[in-house]
Formats: structure tokens, sequence, C-alpha cells
């Protein structure tokens, strides 16, 4: 008996911490799900990749390079050499045969050489390999401070993204109660112009309140019109930051209680250290960037040098034999002399480079600052303004009962409901409005601080 009262105490605390879970989970899952298929996003993890192909680039200079290398030329014409070979061993040729008495040694006919080659190949594999180029090791460190780069401006995105999608959540939500709040307000004005309508009816009321009331009710059917075009705005701007169709629908489960607690909680951990911030890390980055180029250009003058290996073969007559089959090896120096001084001038720049680079960063360091103590003062701001809202409510609720009441009995003019029933409306409005800037507001300071988690 004691078990199934245990039981039974329990079913309905785990069934509220399941519809609690749920609650606070909504807007982490789309969170979640911006993160995974936010177009701008996918730009930026695109250029991510193509920094980690840009170091696999630099990586593979190091290897040697093996390429098929061929040529074919033909000619005629141009200049020729003379070799008059017989004029020259024709005579030696008669005296032999003369002296042994036979024809051994038959007349030569002079030649003449052409200049340009004809029907002539040469085919190789040629093997490079640097072996000494302080460019290569250099480019490789940049390519991977680019990488660096690329990682942190997706994480910056990222939070940005984050942000965005909490405060046009927010502004659903906000939008979608504002459109209860005035729809409640239509009601209002309609009971009013039908209790008008009866005491007109019953010899009690003036016309002119049947006037003032139709246009009341007008009044309210106008702000319900715009209220529900802007929660309709909402919708379409939170589903585009999740590139989901415009449709689609949003869960508006939130428990604004245990939020409005974070934001307080926020409000007391004062103004952060921005030291961690992704932009500054990207500057480092930049920073370190800079100085690798500098070092690079200040080494110039250290000299090139490359290996070759060439395996192939060439003749006339497109012949393949042992009499046109080589090899060739050597190496390959190259050293500075002079260039117009434009390597001293690649190194003045780029310590100009540099320096924009760390000046950026103090720049952006006190701007990052700067914002950090604006949110907190904003978020402060809005809290303010939502606890003054939520005594505004309650007295405004009073009021309204009170003369509601009161005009019912004939007490309280029409004019004293009319304005109840607006103070009614705009203290909603208002207590709406100023919760919903609390939670932007911690979003905003949320992402000034750069606690959110991104790896989740």
């Amino acid at each position: 008996m004691r078990t199934v009262l245990i039981i039974l105490i329990c079913i309905p605390l785990f069934s509220s911490y399941s519809v609690h879970a749920v609650a606070q989970d909504a807007l982490a899952g789309y969170v979640q799900e911006g993160l995974a298929s936010n177009l701008v996003l996918k730009q930026r993890d695109v250029s991510l990749q193509r920094a980690e192909y840009g170091l696999r680039i630099a990586k593979s200079m190091f290897l040697p390079a093996v390429n098929l290398q061929a040529g074919y030329q033909t000619a005629d014409g141009g200049r020729n050499i003379p070799l008059p070979i017989g004029d020259m061993l024709n005579p030696v040729y008669r005296t032999l045969n003369q002296l042994t008495q036979s024809n051994n040694f038959p007349q030569i006919e002079n030649e003449t050489i052409n200049f340009l080659p004809r029907n002539y190949y040469d085919a190789h594999i040629r093997t490079t390999l640097p072996l000494i180029n302080t460019d290569i090791a250099y480019n490789k460190r940049i390519q991977e401070q680019q990488v660096q780069l690329s990682e942190l401006e997706v994480d910056i995105y990222k939070r940005e993204l984050v942000k965005e999608i909490k405060i046009a959540y927010f502004n659903y939500l906000s939008a979608q109660q504002a459109v209860g709040i005035y729809r409640s307000a239509l009601e209002l004005a309609r009971e009013g112009k039908r209790t008008n309508e009866r005491l007109v009816e019953n010899g009690k009321g003036l016309p002119a309140y049947v006037l003032r009331s139709s246009g009341e009710v007008a009044e309210a059917e106008a702000k319900l019109t715009d209220a529900e075009l802007k929660a309709r705005n909402a919708q379409l701007y939170f589903n585009s930051l999740l590139n989901r169709t415009a449709d689609s629908g949003i869960d508006t489960a939130f428990n604004h209680d245990d939020a409005l607690l974070e934001a307080a909680g926020m409000l007391r951990q004062g103004t952060l250290s921005v030291g961690e911030r992704e932009e500054l890390l990207s500057l480092a980055t930049a920073i370190g960037i800079r100085e690798t180029v500098l070092r690079m250009n200040k080494r110039f003058a250290v000299p090139k040098l490359n290996a070759f290996f060439d395996l192939g073969s060439q003749s006339e007559g497109f012949h393949f034999n042992g009499q046109t089959r080589y090899y060739m090896a050597g190496l390959q120096l190259e050293f500075p002399i002079y260039n117009g001084n434009r390597n001293k001038y690649n190194i003045q720049q780029s310590r100009l480079d540099l320096q924009d680079a760390q000046l950026q960063l103090q720049q952006v360091q006190q701007q990052l600052q700067l914002a950090n103590s604006v949110a907190h003062h904003n978020l402060q701001s809005a809290w303010q303004s939502y606890r003054s809202s939520k005594s505004q409510l309650e007295a405004a609720q009073a009021y309204q009962r009170l003369i509601s009441k009161g005009y019912q009995a004939g007490s309280n003019s029409y004019i004293e409901t009319v304005d109840a029933r607006n103070q009614y409306t705009s203290a909603r409005m208002a207590l709406l409005i100023n919760t919903y800037q609390v939670l932007s507001a911690a979003a905003a300071l949320e992402r000034e601080n750069a606690n959110y988690p991104l790896i989740q």
C-alpha cells in the first residue's frame, strides 16, 4: 500500500518535470537546428573546407613532383652547314684503291647539315624536388593559421546566429501573445458595446456611448490585425534563420520564469572580461599571419635549390632504341642579386600590415568591452522596466475591476470604463514587451560574454 502511494505521488512530479524539460528544450532544439541548417553558416563551413585544402596543398609542396614532358619539332630551310667530306676523303680513297688494286674505298658525296631539326621528338619524365626553399615552409605555416582563422570565423557567426535565433523566437512569442491580448481587448470592447446598447434599449444609456463603443471596437480590430501581421512576419523571419519553409510551425512551449531567473543570475554576475572572445582570437591569428609573412619576406636572400632528374628518349624520325634513350640529373640554384629593391619594399609593407593588425586588435578589444558594458546596462534597464510593469499591471487590473463594477452599478461613467480598459490593455502589453525585452537583452549579453556552449 505504501509503495502504491509513493508511485501515485511521484507520477505528477515526473510529469511536471518532463513538461518542464520539453518547455526548456524547445528553444535549445531550435538553436541546434539553426546551427545545423543555416545557409550562411554552411557557406562559412565551405570557406573552412577551402582553407583546409589550401593547407594540404601547402604540405604537398614538400613532396617531389613527377611530370611527363614531351615535344615534337620539324622544320625545313634556314641556314645550312656544308661539310666537304667527299672533297677531303675521295683523293685518299682513290690512292688506296690504286695501291690495293681494288674498289674497297668508294667515293663519298659532300654533305650539308641543316640547323633546324626534322621530325625531332623529345619525351621524358621529369622529377623535381625542392632542397632549399624557405618560402614553402612559411607558406605552410600561413595556411595553418588561415585554417585557424576560418574556424574562428565559423564560431563567431555561430554565436551571432544563436543570439539572432533566440531574439527572433522571443519576438515571435511576444507577437503571438500580443495577438491574444488584443483579442481579449476586442472582446472587452464588444462587451462594452453590447452593454451600452442594452442600456439605451432600457432608456438608461446614451446613444453617444454606443457610437463611442463602436469606435473602440474598430480600433481594437485594427490593432488585432496589425498584431497578427507582426506575428506572421516574426514567424517568417524565424523560419528563414532555420532554413525552414515559411509556414513551418513554431513550438511556443517556453518557461518564462526559469528564463527570467537566468537573466537575473546574469545581472548578478556583473560585467565579464572579453579576453576569450573569438573576435580577439581571430585578430591575434591575423597578427600571427602577418608576422609569418614578415619573416618570410626577410628571408629573401636565402638561395633556392632544386634537384631534377629526367628519364626519356629523343631522336629524329621517331626512333626508339638504345641510342635514343637517356637520363639526365642536375641541380638548379637561384640566388637574388638585384630586383629594384622590391624585396626591401615588401618588408616595409609587411611591417605596416603587422602594425595595422595590432592597432585593430586594440581597437576591437575596446569596442567589445564597451559593447559588453552596454549590453549589461541594457539588461539592467530592461529588468527594472519589467518589475515596474508587473506592479502597473496589478494596479491596472484591480482598477479595471472596480470601475467595471461601478459602471454596472451606475456610480462610474462609461468614459471611466473605457479609460480603465485601455489602461489594463496597455499594462498587459507593457508587461509582455518588457518580459521579452529582458530575455532579448539577456540573449544579447550572453552573446557579448561568449558563454553559450557551442559544442554540446
